[in-house]
């Protein structure tokens, strides 16, 4: 049972990050996707189609850390996750509170050229990107550079704030993907649903 100090530290804790998050979005709205940080529910749903022992993860769009926590508390070794964050501010703190952790300040589509794995070297990415907002040419700049990332079988994970995938069917399609329904947190502020991203081709072979 949580003892009164350690619930007053995570609301502490959870206030720091909403400030943080809140000026970050005040700053540059268009790279933040709510002025809310994720919840740990919906990071704990996200972060558990992670092996820790299958090496390489990159997250998209770091923000507070609240994903990073997450994926880390899997047991993946520090060594092992890479996280993507154009916002300054965010990827100042985010080095700050992740000690270990490569943080790469660099758009999520063209961000290969900076990665330690280089092409088809991570097993998945957990994305916290607001694609649902995005053009669709942002869109398929993403999610190539992501499965150039991804090794055969990689996923990438996208939560959005909508019950329906954030990516168009006709743009999967085009980009011989498809998107898998994992599940939705209610719990979570706006209420957010989960969707996997994997070649066509790898779920046939399933």
């Amino acid at each position: 049972m949580a003892t009164n100090g350690s619930i007053l530290t995570e609301r502490r804790s959870s206030a720091s990050e909403y400030l943080k998050f809140l000026q970050a979005w005040i700053r540059k709205p268009r790279q933040t996707a709510s002025i809310v940080p994720s919840s740990h529910y919906l990071g704990r749903l996200m972060a558990a189609q992670i092996d820790p022992q299958g090496g390489r993860v990159m997250e998209f769009g770091g923000g507070t850390g609240a994903l990073t926590r997450e994926i880390l508390a899997t047991g993946l070794p520090v060594a092992d996750l890479e996280v993507v964050e154009i916002n300054e501010a965010l990827a100042h703190n985010l080095r700050g509170s992740f000690p270990g952790v490569s943080i790469l300040q660099a758009p999520a589509q063209s961000v290969l050229a900076q990665s330690a794995g280089g092409a088809g070297g991570y097993q998945c990415i957990i994305s916290g990107l607001p694609l649902l907002a995005m053009s669709k040419m942002l869109q398929k700049a993403i999610l190539g550079e992501a499965f150039r990332l991804l090794r055969p079988g990689g996923a990438v994970i996208q939560f959005t704030y909508s019950p329906r995938p954030p990516v168009p069917e006709r743009l999967t399609s085009l980009l011989g993907l498809r998107a898998e329904r994992i599940g939705t947190i209610v719990r979570n502020v706006p209420p957010a649903t989960v969707f996997r991203y994997r070649r066509a081709a790898d779920i046939m072979q399933d």
